[in-house]
């Protein structure tokens, strides 16, 4: 055989082989390389839409944080005006209950002074009574002995 009529012949089938899988295959190639390019593109475009969205959510939990902070400071200064306002609270009725006081005991010390003087003027006029008996030898009955620290109760 005749080596230039096999390699004619061999050029012939490969370009018959050639001609074939480009009418034939390549169409089906090319339609799962156009699909596959496709879904690359979507899934990068899916994949930047994600990160536009995290990037959102990132700024939107930053504003909550912030919101929660600013919500927690205004709770901490209210607990605080609060507290402050029972503290002045407390020290008025410490004030006011310590005055009560203060006002008994001083009505109590009053009375008992009151009472001090009253037994010191009975009690004297008693002595006086008995001082003037012994002066005069003679015994101041009941009657007139009440009568006389009456009227000397009423002097003092």
């Amino acid at each position: 055989m005749n080596i230039n009529l096999t390699l004619i012949i061999q050029a012939l089938v490969l370009f018959a082989v050639a001609l074939i899988m480009m009418k034939y295959a390549w169409p089906a190639f090319m339609a799962a390389i156009e699909e596959r390019q496709k879904r690359i593109a979507e899934g990068l475009a899916a994949a930047e839409s994600a990160r536009a969205e995290l990037r959102d959510a990132d700024a939107r939990v930053a504003e909550e944080i912030k919101a929660a902070r600013q919500q927690a400071a205004e709770i901490i200064d209210r607990a605080q005006h609060q507290a402050n306002l029972l503290l002045d609270k407390a020290r008025e009725d410490a004030v006011a209950e310590m005055q009560r006081y203060k006002t008994a005991a001083e009505t109590e010390i009053a009375a008992a002074t009151a009472r001090a003087r009253e037994e010191l003027s009975a009690r004297v006029g008693e002595l006086v009574v008995a001082g003037a008996s012994k002066i005069l030898q003679r015994e101041v009955d009941a009657g007139t002995h009440r009568q006389m620290l009456d009227q000397l109760a009423a002097e003092i």
